[in-house]
């Protein structure tokens, strides 16, 4: 799953090795992102990667973190709230990106 945060942007999967147990590999594309959600974490550096940052996360955990974000929530327009210019303007991006596909807009079909 993708989680888009003010401060972060995750992609949460199962772990290959164990897609049933206990742990979820949590991965970003930007260093910093995984710690700001879980500040604990030993997070890998593997820059030929699809993702170049990877943590193992306990399941229970990153349901913990997920449930915090959503009862702190306090914005009232996501956009407005990340302050990080570069990750504000790849969400703006992928806003886009899903407008167009409300629309039907066949010119950013991918």
């Amino acid at each position: 799953m993708w989680v888009f945060l003010s401060n972060s942007f995750l992609s949460v999967v199962a772990d290959k090795e164990n897609p049933e147990g206990g742990r979820l590999l949590v991965r970003a594309r930007k260093a910093g992102h995984i710690e700001n959600v879980f500040p604990d974490v030993e997070v890998d550096w593997t820059p030929n990667a699809d993702y170049a940052f990877r943590a193992r996360v306990p399941r229970e955990e990153v349901a913990k973190a997920m449930a915090a974000e959503v009862l702190n929530l306090d914005y009232t327009n996501f956009k407005n709230s990340i302050k990080d210019g570069r990750y504000h303007d790849a969400c703006i991006e992928t806003w886009f990106a899903m407008n167009a596909l409300q629309r039907g807009d066949k010119s950013m079909a991918y």
